[in-house]
């Protein structure tokens, strides 16, 4: 090598000089053609018959040579690239790994050619394959359809790339593999999609135009209604696909499967179990993120993929309450990929030229193409027979003549004059004379005489039946519709893809509110602790009319934006908002509050704290009335801190303890106090001047020595009203005695001033000094265990101070009717 800076060593004696001046433009002009020739025809375009880009039909085709059939083990990837690298594609190993890696993934096709073993990627490639050192693959059975009789001379064979192996030019394809699989690919000055299709339809339209070649668009497409996408979704709008079937050219928009559920207790989420062809959850959830992010998207409190491969692909997109769930899937399926446009370009090589095609010109391809490999495949199979039965008419003159041709062996000098002689002794063939010599004697008994005549009779038969396929088009496309019928019997799954006649307008703003209306509405507490809203306003059936275990204890009217608070035993009052609580189903069912969510999922409760009842945190009827163990009365008019979740309603003075709280709707409600000493006292609401939400409130009942306050209420006097009693011991352990129950008529009782006495309510028997539990509220009335089981109640009324019956069960809640805002009365159902 010379020095820099040297001068370069001078040229031979002999070197003679030969510059050629050649026209930039046409050598990048010839150069750029070949280029594009090279793209078009061996890398981007499918073939019309076999559906199959050369890469893809090389791989194929090496597979089965290698062996590597669905009946035996997988081998590693690579192997497999190497030989169709090293064989038949001298290209790049990614590029015939990437074809390979597509083939086996069953969300890009519809029928796997692959059978893969490994990593090989992810929905919406946003997961890339493992290295083929570590894959491993085999053929699919339905891959064994595209090669199946490839050596019985069904196709024609080409050398490759260096000369020294061959390869087909095109795969006999037992099934129309473009129309089921579709294909992809960018070539020079042109691009083709395809999208992928359901194989029992395209293969009951091939055989449709089978048996009658003039079929229209119209009768095809009562086969082919659409793609079936591999991914399932929806396809909305059909205009666009019957312009691809007619042209070869056409858009449709493919739609995300979702729906709403209640992903919590408290928000409902829009599940996405299906996506749009050839979008991943990742690209989705990325697109949420960034709008979200943007403030372009609202209405979205949390997205979580909860994909894995028992459930398959599930998306769960939480919604904030007060936005209407179906309004924001409007919005994802205009601002996301969930919602996405496919355009189908038919472009594909038909006789060695591109060409775009339509539904029918596709499936006239494939079928003209089967038709030839049947024919071909007929006329193999008959030579082969017609050989056979050559070599079968020899061995049967040999046998008939068995000592002369023993003769004529032994007595000739070689093996070519003994074949010699065979053929001029008994007229054979130089074929039929050889197989003679080359069949041992062992052969040539009677029993394989016998064996030979059935045998050439069999031959016989086969012959004349492709002879028949040969001679007859009607025959000749009989079996070929007889076999597709067969492989769509074998293989054909149900239809993914839903197809919508609406165009559909999800790209337009949302048809309804994006946030929920404030409409008006009850929220519901039930003895069980489970808090729900009804949806309406609409007047409610009583409380008979409602499921068993269903016994309300407190129904506040409210809206659908709105708030309650829900009142603890220690004076709190905790806001709750009302979009948070689930929503119970129309009530004529009836319905059942076990769709409600427990109250502790909503509010953080002290140690021995409990919710005692729910009241509104707006200026709503007569306010808020609380009663306590020690007698104490307040009436609340609700004017409380909005930038507060929680705040005292009452202030209480040491060891006291909230037991009731009511919602009143007038000042002529009554409040009703009841004691464990069995006294009763209920006056007028207006008898109690509203205070503010930090006074301690003033006496309501006047107490016994060591008495206590153990229900607090409101009642309307108007209407017809019952109290229950249950007496029992106070020396017996809480829960283990059922008591004594006695039912009044609420008139019974007559009304007494504020802080006083009030009137007995209950008569003890022997061994009995306490109420354990007591209730005052309009009929009918239902009465329930702890775990919420109904109890039956007696139908005859006591003494307003007589004693009561003995119970089966201990009673732990009593409820009225959900008329405490304004129910007619209905008759109670049976428990």
């Amino acid at each position: 090598m010379a020095r820099r800076g040297s001068q370069a060593p001078p040229p031979p004696p002999d070197f003679e000089e030969n510059i050629v001046d050649v026209d930039v433009s046409e050598e990048m002009r010839g150069s750029f053609l070949e280029y594009a020739y090279s793209v078009i025809y061996q890398r981007a375009l499918p073939d019309a018959r076999d559906g199959l880009k050369p890469v893809q039909r090389r791989i194929l085709y090496s597979m089965n040579e290698m062996g590597l059939r669905p009946d035996r083990g997988h081998v590693k990837c690579a192997r497999v690239v190497g030989e169709v690298m090293g064989k038949l594609h001298p290209h790049g190993d990614s590029a015939i790994y990437d074809a390979m890696v597509r083939m086996a993934q069953p969300w890009a096709m519809r029928m796997p050619l692959v059978d893969g073993h490994g990593n090989f990627g992810s929905l919406g490639g946003d997961d890339m394959p493992a290295a083929m050192r570590y894959t491993e693959a085999r053929l699919s059975r339905e891959a064994m359809q595209l090669v199946a009789s490839i050596d019985e001379d069904t196709v024609d064979f080409r050398p490759n790339y260096d000369g020294q192996e061959n390869e087909p030019e095109v795969l006999p394809a037992a099934f129309p593999n473009l129309l089921v699989n579709g294909a992809s690919g960018i070539a020079v000055g042109m691009a083709t999609n395809m999208a992928p299709h359901n194989l029992g339809e395209v293969v009951a339209a091939a055989r449709h135009l089978i048996d009658h070649p003039d079929a229209t668009l119209d009768d095809l497409m009562r086969f082919v209604p659409g793609p079936d996408l591999p991914t399932g979704g929806k396809i909305v709008g059909l205009d666009g696909i019957r312009d691809a079937y007619e042209k070869g050219r056409g858009t449709f928009r493919t739609r995300a499967t979702t729906t709403i559920e209640n992903v919590t207790p408290r928000r409902k989420g829009i599940v996405v179990s299906e996506l749009p062809y050839a979008v991943g959850p990742e690209r989705v959830k990325a697109k949420i993120k960034e709008l979200v992010n943007a403030k372009r998207l609202n209405g979205i409190a949390d997205l979580k993929d909860l994909t894995d491969r028992n459930v398959g692909l599930r998306l769960v997109i939480e919604v904030k309450n007060g936005f209407n769930p179906e309004a924001v899937l409007s919005e994802l399926y205009r601002l996301t990929p969930m919602e996405e446009s496919f355009g189908i370009n038919n472009v594909t090589l038909v006789d060695g030229q591109p060409r775009t095609l339509g539904l029918r010109e596709l499936l006239q391809v494939y079928v003209d193409h089967r038709i030839d490999v049947v024919r071909r495949r007929s006329m193999f199979r008959r030579a082969k027979r017609e050989a056979r039965l050559h070599l079968v008419d020899g061995l049967l003159v040999a046998l008939l003549n068995i000592d002369e041709v023993i003769q004529v062996i032994r007595e000739s000098d070689d093996s070519a004059q003994a074949k010699q002689r065979l053929m001029d002794v008994f007229d054979l063939s130089d074929i039929q004379s050889q197989y003679i010599l080359d069949t041992p004697l062992r052969r040539l008994t009677r029993f394989d005489r016998l064996e030979l005549e059935k045998e050439k009779e069999q031959l016989a038969k086969e012959i004349a039946a492709l002879t028949a396929i040969l001679e007859s088009e009607r025959k000749l496309r009989g079996v070929v519709s007889r076999e597709l019928r067969d492989v769509a019997k074998e293989f054909d799954t149900p239809r993914r893809t839903v197809l919508l006649e609406s165009s559909g307008h999800a790209k337009a703003a949302p048809a309804v509110d994006l946030e929920i209306p404030d409409v008006p509405l009850l929220v519901l507490l039930s003895s069980t602790g489970l808090l729900a809203q009804t949806g309406s306003a609409d007047p409610l059936p009583t409380q008979g009319g409602r499921s068993s275990h269903d016994v309300l204890t407190s129904v506040v009217p409210t809206t659908a934006r709105g708030q309650v608070g829900a009142v603890t035993s220690a004076g709190r009052m905790i806001r709750i908002n009302v979009v948070d609580l689930p929503t119970l189903p129309p009530s004529a069912s009836p319905p059942s509050l076990a769709g409600g969510a427990p109250v502790t999922e909503y509010v953080d409760l002290e140690p021995g704290e409990t919710v005692v009842g729910l009241g509104a945190v707006t200026d709503t009827g007569a306010g808020l009335a609380l009663g306590t163990e020690q007698g104490v009365v307040k009436r609340v008019v609700p004017d409380f801190p909005a930038n507060r979740d929680e705040f005292e309603v009452i202030a209480l003075k040491d060891g006291d303890r909230v037991v009731g709280t009511a919602h009143l709707e007038t000042e002529e409600q009554h409040l009703v106090f009841i004691t464990d000493d069995t006294q009763l006292l209920h006056y007028k609401a207006a008898n109690v001047r509203p205070q503010g939400r930090q006074a301690g409130g003033m006496a309501g009942i006047k107490l016994g020595a060591g008495a206590k306050v153990i229900w607090f209420g409101a009642i309307d006097p108007s209407r017809e009203g019952r109290v229950v009693t249950v007496s029992g011991s106070s020396t017996a352990l809480p829960g283990t005695q059922n008591g004594a129950l006695k039912i009044a008529d609420f008139a019974d009782y007559p009304a007494k001033g504020r802080a006083t006495g009030g009137v007995r309510s209950h008569r003890f028997l022997k061994g009995e000094d306490v109420l354990l539990f007591a209730w005052a509220g309009q009929t009918p009335i239902k009465a329930s265990t702890l775990n919420g089981k109904p109890i039956a109640l007696p139908e005859e009324l006591g003494r307003r101070d007589g004693s009561g019956e003995p119970l089966t069960k201990p009673i732990t809640a009593v409820g009225g009717p959900l008329g405490a805002v304004g129910a007619e009365e209905t008759t109670p159902a049976d428990d």
